[in-house]
Protein backbone atom coordinates (compact mmCIF):
# COMPACT_ATOMS: atom_id res chain seq x y z
CA UNK A 1 0.00 0.00 0.00
CA UNK A 2 1.25 3.48 -0.88
CA UNK A 3 1.24 6.18 1.79
CA UNK A 4 1.60 9.96 1.46
CA UNK A 5 2.59 12.65 3.97
CA UNK A 6 2.91 16.30 2.90
CA UNK A 7 4.65 19.07 4.84
CA UNK A 8 2.30 21.97 3.99
CA UNK A 9 4.96 24.68 4.41
CA UNK A 10 7.92 22.90 2.80
CA UNK A 11 10.04 25.17 0.64
CA UNK A 12 8.31 28.41 1.63
CA UNK A 13 11.57 29.91 2.88
CA UNK A 14 13.42 29.44 -0.44
CA UNK A 15 11.88 32.22 -2.56
CA UNK A 16 11.91 34.46 0.52
CA UNK A 17 15.69 34.17 0.75
CA UNK A 18 15.63 32.54 4.19
CA UNK A 19 17.81 29.49 3.36
CA UNK A 20 15.21 27.11 4.78
CA UNK A 21 11.68 26.79 6.15
CA UNK A 22 12.21 25.31 9.62
CA UNK A 23 10.27 26.94 12.42
CA UNK A 24 7.03 28.90 12.67
CA UNK A 25 8.85 32.23 12.95
CA UNK A 26 10.66 31.71 9.65
CA UNK A 27 7.45 30.49 7.98
CA UNK A 28 5.56 33.61 9.05
CA UNK A 29 8.39 35.85 7.86
CA UNK A 30 8.42 34.05 4.49
CA UNK A 31 4.67 34.58 4.12
CA UNK A 32 5.06 38.26 4.97
CA UNK A 33 7.56 38.50 2.07
CA UNK A 34 4.96 37.09 -0.31
CA UNK A 35 6.49 33.62 -0.56
CA UNK A 36 4.32 30.54 -0.98
CA UNK A 37 5.02 26.84 -0.94
CA UNK A 38 4.61 24.80 -4.14
CA UNK A 39 4.37 21.59 -2.15
CA UNK A 40 0.78 20.77 -3.10
CA UNK A 41 1.53 21.10 -6.82
CA UNK A 42 4.59 18.87 -6.47
CA UNK A 43 2.70 16.25 -4.48
CA UNK A 44 -0.14 16.22 -7.03
CA UNK A 45 2.30 15.96 -9.93
CA UNK A 46 3.91 12.87 -8.41
CA UNK A 47 0.57 11.24 -7.66
CA UNK A 48 -0.76 11.98 -11.16
CA UNK A 49 1.99 9.72 -12.58
CA UNK A 50 0.94 7.02 -10.12
CA UNK A 51 -2.74 7.54 -11.02
CA UNK A 52 -2.04 7.20 -14.74
CA UNK A 53 -0.86 3.62 -14.19
CA UNK A 54 -3.13 2.70 -11.27
CA UNK A 55 -6.37 4.69 -11.54
CA UNK A 56 -8.59 4.63 -8.48
CA UNK A 57 -5.78 3.43 -6.21
CA UNK A 58 -6.37 3.92 -2.48
CA UNK A 59 -3.60 5.89 -0.78
CA UNK A 60 -3.31 5.93 3.01
CA UNK A 61 -2.54 9.47 4.05
CA UNK A 62 -2.98 12.34 6.49
CA UNK A 63 -5.91 14.74 6.50
CA UNK A 64 -6.32 17.84 4.36
CA UNK A 65 -3.20 19.70 3.30
CA UNK A 66 -1.03 17.01 4.86
CA UNK A 67 -1.98 14.60 2.08
CA UNK A 68 -5.65 13.96 1.37
CA UNK A 69 -6.05 17.13 -0.70
CA UNK A 70 -3.27 16.10 -3.09
CA UNK A 71 -4.55 12.52 -3.30
CA UNK A 72 -7.98 13.75 -4.40
CA UNK A 73 -6.49 16.31 -6.79
CA UNK A 74 -4.64 13.47 -8.56
CA UNK A 75 -7.84 11.42 -8.89
CA UNK A 76 -6.89 8.81 -6.31
CA UNK A 77 -8.79 7.72 -3.19
CA UNK A 78 -7.54 8.91 0.23
CA UNK A 79 -7.83 6.80 3.36
CA UNK A 80 -7.07 9.14 6.23
CA UNK A 81 -5.03 7.56 9.02
CA UNK A 82 -3.93 10.74 10.80
CA UNK A 83 -5.01 14.31 11.35
CA UNK A 84 -3.25 16.95 13.47
CA UNK A 85 -5.25 17.61 16.63
CA UNK A 86 -5.18 21.37 16.06
CA UNK A 87 -7.07 20.85 12.79
CA UNK A 88 -9.91 18.85 14.36
CA UNK A 89 -13.19 19.73 15.98
CA UNK A 90 -12.92 19.42 19.77
CA UNK A 91 -13.01 15.80 20.86
CA UNK A 92 -12.71 14.34 17.37
CA UNK A 93 -9.40 12.70 18.13
CA UNK A 94 -8.99 12.24 21.83
CA UNK A 95 -5.61 10.70 22.51
CA UNK A 96 -5.35 8.42 19.46
CA UNK A 97 -4.72 10.52 16.34
CA UNK A 98 -3.15 7.56 14.55
CA UNK A 99 -6.54 5.90 13.96
CA UNK A 100 -8.49 6.23 10.69
CA UNK A 101 -10.72 9.30 10.66
CA UNK A 102 -13.71 10.65 8.87
CA UNK A 103 -12.80 13.76 6.88
CA UNK A 104 -16.10 15.27 7.99
CA UNK A 105 -14.68 15.68 11.50
CA UNK A 106 -11.89 17.92 10.31
CA UNK A 107 -11.64 21.68 10.50
CA UNK A 108 -9.10 24.09 9.09
CA UNK A 109 -8.30 26.49 11.90
CA UNK A 110 -5.27 28.71 11.40
CA UNK A 111 -3.56 30.90 13.96
CA UNK A 112 -2.39 34.48 13.42
CA UNK A 113 0.58 35.64 15.49
CA UNK A 114 3.18 38.36 15.50
CA UNK A 115 6.73 37.11 15.34
CA UNK A 116 10.25 38.46 15.67
CA UNK A 117 13.09 36.49 14.11
CA UNK A 118 16.83 37.17 13.96
CA UNK A 119 18.35 36.37 10.56
CA UNK A 120 22.02 37.06 10.04
CA UNK A 121 22.11 39.73 12.73
CA UNK A 122 19.04 41.59 11.46
CA UNK A 123 15.81 41.43 13.45
CA UNK A 124 12.56 41.19 11.49
CA UNK A 125 9.02 41.45 12.81
CA UNK A 126 5.96 40.30 10.90
CA UNK A 127 2.35 39.33 11.50
CA UNK A 128 0.73 36.66 9.38
CA UNK A 129 -1.09 33.34 9.49
CA UNK A 130 0.69 30.08 10.17
CA UNK A 131 -0.09 26.48 9.39
CA UNK A 132 -1.62 24.44 12.19
CA UNK A 133 0.91 21.64 11.60
CA UNK A 134 4.46 21.19 12.86
CA UNK A 135 7.33 18.74 12.53
CA UNK A 136 5.85 16.46 15.18
CA UNK A 137 2.77 16.06 12.97
CA UNK A 138 4.94 14.75 10.14
CA UNK A 139 6.51 12.24 12.53
CA UNK A 140 3.14 11.18 13.91
CA UNK A 141 1.62 10.88 10.46
CA UNK A 142 4.43 8.63 9.20
CA UNK A 143 4.08 6.47 12.31
CA UNK A 144 0.32 6.25 11.74
CA UNK A 145 0.79 5.24 8.09
CA UNK A 146 3.23 2.52 9.15
CA UNK A 147 0.61 1.18 11.55
CA UNK A 148 -2.07 1.40 8.83
CA UNK A 149 -0.09 -0.97 6.62
CA UNK A 150 1.72 1.30 4.14
CA UNK A 151 4.77 -0.42 2.68
CA UNK A 152 6.03 2.66 0.80
CA UNK A 153 5.51 6.17 2.21
CA UNK A 154 6.01 9.17 -0.06
CA UNK A 155 7.07 12.18 2.01
CA UNK A 156 6.84 15.61 0.38
CA UNK A 157 9.27 18.23 1.67
CA UNK A 158 12.96 18.78 2.24
CA UNK A 159 15.70 17.44 4.50
CA UNK A 160 13.96 18.62 7.68
CA UNK A 161 10.74 16.88 6.69
CA UNK A 162 12.54 13.60 6.04
CA UNK A 163 14.29 13.98 9.38
CA UNK A 164 10.84 14.14 11.02
CA UNK A 165 9.77 11.10 9.00
CA UNK A 166 12.76 9.14 10.30
CA UNK A 167 11.78 10.12 13.84
CA UNK A 168 8.25 8.88 13.18
CA UNK A 169 9.43 5.49 12.00
CA UNK A 170 11.74 5.26 14.99
CA UNK A 171 8.76 5.93 17.25
CA UNK A 172 6.62 3.37 15.43
CA UNK A 173 9.32 0.72 15.77
CA UNK A 174 9.95 1.44 19.46
CA UNK A 175 6.49 2.33 20.75
CA UNK A 176 7.72 5.74 21.91
CA UNK A 177 5.87 9.04 22.13
CA UNK A 178 6.42 11.88 19.68
CA UNK A 179 6.35 15.01 21.82
CA UNK A 180 4.89 18.17 20.33
CA UNK A 181 7.23 21.09 19.70
CA UNK A 182 4.61 23.38 21.25
CA UNK A 183 4.44 21.41 24.48
CA UNK A 184 1.09 19.75 23.78
CA UNK A 185 0.12 16.52 25.53
CA UNK A 186 2.26 13.62 24.24
CA UNK A 187 0.60 11.30 21.76
CA UNK A 188 1.27 7.56 22.27
CA UNK A 189 3.03 5.69 19.51
CA UNK A 190 0.98 3.11 17.61
CA UNK A 191 2.02 0.20 19.83
CA UNK A 192 1.79 1.99 23.18
CA UNK A 193 -1.19 2.39 25.52
CA UNK A 194 0.61 4.80 27.85
CA UNK A 195 2.79 7.89 27.33
CA UNK A 196 6.43 7.05 26.74
CA UNK A 197 9.59 9.20 26.51
CA UNK A 198 9.68 11.68 23.63
CA UNK A 199 11.40 10.75 20.37
CA UNK A 200 11.25 14.17 18.72
CA UNK A 201 14.89 15.20 18.21
CA UNK A 202 15.63 11.59 19.05
CA UNK A 203 19.05 10.04 19.37
CA UNK A 204 20.22 9.37 15.86
CA UNK A 205 20.18 5.84 14.53
CA UNK A 206 23.35 5.22 12.56
CA UNK A 207 22.84 1.54 11.89
CA UNK A 208 20.68 -0.16 9.32
CA UNK A 209 17.04 0.83 8.93
CA UNK A 210 14.29 -1.32 10.45
CA UNK A 211 12.93 -3.57 7.69
CA UNK A 212 9.68 -4.06 9.60
CA UNK A 213 8.95 -0.43 8.78
CA UNK A 214 7.85 0.83 5.35
CA UNK A 215 10.28 2.11 2.77
CA UNK A 216 10.31 5.89 2.37
CA UNK A 217 10.86 8.07 -0.69
CA UNK A 218 11.19 11.84 -0.57
CA UNK A 219 9.40 14.00 -3.15
CA UNK A 220 11.63 17.10 -3.49
CA UNK A 221 9.71 20.20 -2.42
CA UNK A 222 11.88 21.85 0.23
CA UNK A 223 14.78 24.28 0.23
CA UNK A 224 17.50 21.83 1.31
CA UNK A 225 17.40 18.41 -0.35
CA UNK A 226 20.91 17.12 0.11
CA UNK A 227 20.02 13.72 1.60
CA UNK A 228 20.09 10.74 -0.81
CA UNK A 229 16.50 9.81 0.10
CA UNK A 230 14.77 11.89 -2.60
CA UNK A 231 13.66 11.11 -6.11
CA UNK A 232 15.25 13.44 -8.64
CA UNK A 233 11.82 14.97 -9.38
CA UNK A 234 8.12 14.59 -8.49
CA UNK A 235 7.42 12.68 -11.70
CA UNK A 236 10.31 10.30 -10.98
CA UNK A 237 8.85 9.71 -7.49
CA UNK A 238 5.44 8.95 -9.00
CA UNK A 239 6.99 6.53 -11.48
CA UNK A 240 8.87 4.73 -8.69
CA UNK A 241 5.66 4.45 -6.68
CA UNK A 242 3.81 3.09 -9.73
CA UNK A 243 6.53 0.50 -10.30
CA UNK A 244 6.37 -0.41 -6.61
CA UNK A 245 2.64 -1.16 -6.92
CA UNK A 246 3.02 -3.02 -10.22
CA UNK A 247 5.88 -5.23 -9.05
CA UNK A 248 4.85 -5.58 -5.43
CA UNK A 249 7.98 -3.77 -4.31
CA UNK A 250 11.39 -2.67 -5.60
CA UNK A 251 15.00 -3.06 -4.51
CA UNK A 252 15.79 -0.76 -1.58
CA UNK A 253 18.97 0.63 -0.08
CA UNK A 254 19.66 2.07 3.37
CA UNK A 255 20.37 5.77 2.91
CA UNK A 256 21.30 8.61 5.23
CA UNK A 257 18.96 11.31 6.46
CA UNK A 258 21.07 14.46 6.72
CA UNK A 259 20.04 17.91 7.87
CA UNK A 260 21.63 21.24 8.69
CA UNK A 261 20.79 23.45 11.66
CA UNK A 262 19.22 26.37 9.80
CA UNK A 263 19.86 28.89 12.57
CA UNK A 264 23.56 27.98 12.55
CA UNK A 265 23.51 27.96 8.75
CA UNK A 266 22.38 31.58 8.68
CA UNK A 267 25.40 32.39 10.85
CA UNK A 268 27.69 30.67 8.28
CA UNK A 269 28.17 27.59 10.47
CA UNK A 270 27.31 24.87 8.02
CA UNK A 271 27.69 21.25 9.03
CA UNK A 272 25.24 18.47 8.13
CA UNK A 273 24.34 15.97 10.85
CA UNK A 274 23.28 12.36 10.36
CA UNK A 275 19.82 11.84 11.91
CA UNK A 276 19.07 8.29 10.86
CA UNK A 277 18.73 5.81 8.05
CA UNK A 278 15.77 5.08 5.82
CA UNK A 279 15.06 2.24 3.43
CA UNK A 280 14.71 3.94 0.05
CA UNK A 281 13.63 2.37 -3.26
CA UNK A 282 16.45 2.90 -5.70
CA UNK A 283 16.52 3.03 -9.49
CA UNK A 284 19.41 4.69 -11.32
CA UNK A 285 18.36 8.00 -12.81
CA UNK A 286 15.31 8.36 -10.54
CA UNK A 287 16.83 8.60 -7.06
CA UNK A 288 19.29 11.40 -6.37
CA UNK A 289 22.77 10.99 -4.93
CA UNK A 290 24.01 12.46 -1.69
CA UNK A 291 25.48 15.96 -1.90
CA UNK A 292 29.25 15.63 -1.96
CA UNK A 293 31.42 18.06 -0.05
CA UNK A 294 34.32 19.74 -1.81
CA UNK A 295 37.51 17.99 -0.67
CA UNK A 296 40.32 20.09 0.73
CA UNK A 297 42.59 18.83 -2.04
CA UNK A 298 40.35 20.52 -4.60
CA UNK A 299 40.63 23.97 -3.03
CA UNK A 300 43.17 25.12 -5.62
CA UNK A 301 40.89 24.03 -8.49
CA UNK A 302 37.94 25.87 -6.93
CA UNK A 303 40.09 28.99 -6.56
CA UNK A 304 41.13 28.75 -10.22
CA UNK A 305 37.56 28.32 -11.41
CA UNK A 306 36.52 31.29 -9.27
CA UNK A 307 39.26 33.45 -10.77
CA UNK A 308 37.94 32.52 -14.18
CA UNK A 309 34.45 33.67 -13.20
CA UNK A 310 35.72 36.93 -11.70
CA UNK A 311 37.67 37.62 -14.90
CA UNK A 312 34.41 37.38 -16.89
CA UNK A 313 32.47 39.81 -14.71
CA UNK A 314 31.81 43.09 -16.47
CA UNK A 315 31.17 46.60 -15.11
CA UNK A 316 27.58 47.76 -15.09
CA UNK A 317 26.16 44.22 -14.76
CA UNK A 318 24.28 43.13 -11.66
CA UNK A 319 25.43 39.64 -10.66
CA UNK A 320 23.13 37.48 -8.58
CA UNK A 321 25.68 35.42 -6.67
CA UNK A 322 24.08 32.15 -5.59
CA UNK A 323 24.98 29.87 -2.67
CA UNK A 324 27.80 27.34 -2.60
CA UNK A 325 31.44 26.92 -1.71
CA UNK A 326 32.64 27.98 -5.17
CA UNK A 327 30.54 31.14 -5.19
CA UNK A 328 31.76 31.89 -1.66
CA UNK A 329 35.29 31.79 -3.08
CA UNK A 330 34.19 34.22 -5.82
CA UNK A 331 32.96 36.60 -3.12
CA UNK A 332 36.26 36.26 -1.27
CA UNK A 333 38.22 37.09 -4.41
CA UNK A 334 36.01 40.12 -5.01
CA UNK A 335 36.79 41.28 -1.48
CA UNK A 336 33.18 41.22 -0.33
CA UNK A 337 31.31 39.42 2.44
CA UNK A 338 28.55 37.31 0.98
CA UNK A 339 25.75 35.48 2.75
CA UNK A 340 26.74 31.81 3.15
CA UNK A 341 23.64 30.25 1.61
CA UNK A 342 21.73 33.19 0.20
CA UNK A 343 21.71 35.02 -3.12
CA UNK A 344 23.56 38.34 -3.06
CA UNK A 345 23.29 41.10 -5.66
CA UNK A 346 26.70 42.49 -6.64
CA UNK A 347 27.09 45.61 -8.77
CA UNK A 348 30.51 46.96 -9.76
CA UNK A 349 32.26 45.02 -7.01
CA UNK A 350 29.92 45.98 -4.16
CA UNK A 351 27.07 44.13 -2.49
CA UNK A 352 23.86 46.07 -3.05
CA UNK A 353 21.45 43.46 -1.62
CA UNK A 354 22.59 40.71 0.75
CA UNK A 355 20.50 37.54 1.09
CA UNK A 356 17.93 38.76 -1.43
CA UNK A 357 14.42 37.36 -1.76
CA UNK A 358 12.78 36.57 -5.09
CA UNK A 359 10.97 39.91 -5.10
CA UNK A 360 14.15 41.84 -4.30
CA UNK A 361 15.94 40.09 -7.16
CA UNK A 362 13.16 41.05 -9.57
CA UNK A 363 13.45 44.67 -8.42
CA UNK A 364 17.22 44.70 -9.03
CA UNK A 365 16.91 43.06 -12.45
CA UNK A 366 14.49 45.80 -13.50
CA UNK A 367 17.25 48.37 -12.92
CA UNK A 368 19.56 47.04 -15.64
CA UNK A 369 21.32 44.01 -17.17
CA UNK A 370 21.88 41.13 -14.76
CA UNK A 371 23.10 37.54 -14.68
CA UNK A 372 22.90 34.75 -12.08
CA UNK A 373 26.18 33.14 -10.98
CA UNK A 374 25.62 29.52 -9.95
CA UNK A 375 27.70 26.44 -9.28
CA UNK A 376 27.14 22.69 -9.39
CA UNK A 377 26.04 20.73 -6.33
CA UNK A 378 28.71 18.09 -5.95
CA UNK A 379 27.54 14.52 -6.41
CA UNK A 380 24.05 15.57 -7.51
CA UNK A 381 24.69 17.88 -10.44
CA UNK A 382 21.89 20.34 -9.73
CA UNK A 383 22.31 23.92 -10.95
CA UNK A 384 18.86 25.22 -9.98
CA UNK A 385 16.17 24.07 -7.59
CA UNK A 386 18.31 22.90 -4.68
CA UNK A 387 19.00 25.57 -2.08
CA UNK A 388 18.69 28.51 -4.49
CA UNK A 389 14.92 28.81 -5.02
CA UNK A 390 15.24 32.60 -4.91
CA UNK A 391 16.42 32.15 -8.49
CA UNK A 392 12.86 31.29 -9.42
CA UNK A 393 11.29 30.83 -12.82
CA UNK A 394 10.15 34.48 -12.72
CA UNK A 395 13.68 35.68 -11.94
CA UNK A 396 15.28 33.53 -14.62
CA UNK A 397 12.80 34.69 -17.25
CA UNK A 398 13.50 38.30 -16.29
CA UNK A 399 17.25 37.68 -16.77
CA UNK A 400 16.69 36.89 -20.45
CA UNK A 401 18.50 34.55 -22.81
CA UNK A 402 21.92 34.65 -21.12
CA UNK A 403 20.63 34.04 -17.60
CA UNK A 404 23.39 31.90 -16.08
CA UNK A 405 27.10 32.20 -15.48
CA UNK A 406 28.04 28.67 -14.35
CA UNK A 407 31.30 27.98 -12.54
CA UNK A 408 32.69 24.67 -11.21
CA UNK A 409 35.96 22.84 -11.00
CA UNK A 410 36.78 20.35 -13.72
CA UNK A 411 36.95 17.58 -11.13
CA UNK A 412 33.40 18.25 -9.98
CA UNK A 413 32.22 17.69 -13.55
CA UNK A 414 34.33 14.55 -13.89
CA UNK A 415 32.84 13.18 -10.68
CA UNK A 416 29.40 13.22 -12.33
CA UNK A 417 30.67 10.47 -14.66
CA UNK A 418 28.83 11.73 -17.68
CA UNK A 419 25.53 12.46 -15.92
CA UNK A 420 24.01 15.75 -17.08
CA UNK A 421 23.55 18.86 -14.98
CA UNK A 422 19.99 19.36 -13.68
CA UNK A 423 17.67 22.35 -13.57
CA UNK A 424 14.44 22.16 -11.57
CA UNK A 425 12.63 25.51 -11.58
CA UNK A 426 9.11 24.10 -11.32
CA UNK A 427 8.32 25.56 -14.75
CA UNK A 428 8.53 22.86 -17.42
CA UNK A 429 8.63 25.32 -20.32
CA UNK A 430 11.53 27.22 -18.75
CA UNK A 431 13.34 23.99 -17.87
CA UNK A 432 13.03 22.93 -21.50
CA UNK A 433 14.48 26.27 -22.61
CA UNK A 434 17.43 25.91 -20.24
CA UNK A 435 18.12 22.32 -21.35
CA UNK A 436 20.80 21.62 -23.94
CA UNK A 437 24.44 22.52 -23.34
CA UNK A 438 26.02 25.26 -21.30
CA UNK A 439 29.54 26.62 -20.86
CA UNK A 440 30.90 25.89 -17.39
CA UNK A 441 33.83 28.06 -16.33
CA UNK A 442 36.52 25.79 -14.91
CA UNK A 443 39.51 28.15 -14.74
CA UNK A 444 41.08 31.31 -16.07
CA UNK A 445 40.58 31.05 -19.83
CA UNK A 446 39.15 27.51 -19.63
CA UNK A 447 35.60 26.18 -19.78
CA UNK A 448 33.71 22.99 -20.56
CA UNK A 449 30.61 22.59 -22.70
CA UNK A 450 28.35 20.40 -20.58
CA UNK A 451 24.90 18.87 -21.06
CA UNK A 452 21.96 20.25 -19.08
CA UNK A 453 18.56 18.63 -18.63
CA UNK A 454 15.60 18.70 -16.25
CA UNK A 455 14.49 15.66 -14.23
CA UNK A 456 10.89 16.40 -15.21
CA UNK A 457 11.83 16.22 -18.90
CA UNK A 458 13.56 12.85 -18.51
CA UNK A 459 11.40 9.84 -19.49
CA UNK A 460 10.22 7.91 -16.43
Amino acid sequence: MIGLVVNPVAGVGGPAGLAGSDGADVQRLAASRGARSCVQERATLALSVLAAQHPGLEVVTAAGEMGADAVRAAGLVPRVAYAPSRSLSEGALGDTPSRSLSEGALGDRDETLSTAVDLGGTRFVSTTARSTTEGADTARAVAALAEAGADLVLVVGGDGTLRDAAAGLGAAASGLTIQSERGDRPVPGPESDHPMPSLLNHERRTGESDERMPAVLGIPAGVKMYSPVFAVSPRAAGALAADWVTRGGLPTADREVLDIDEAAMRRARVGPTLYGMLRVPYLAGRTQARKAATPVSEAAAVAAASRGAVARMLPGIRYLLGPGGTTAEIARQLGIEGSPLGVDVIHDGAVVVRGASEQELLTEIALGPAQAVVTVIGGQGFLLGRGNQQLSASVLRALGDDALLVVASEQKLLDLRGRPLFVDTGDLDLDARLAGHIHVITGVGTSSLYAVTAPELTPV
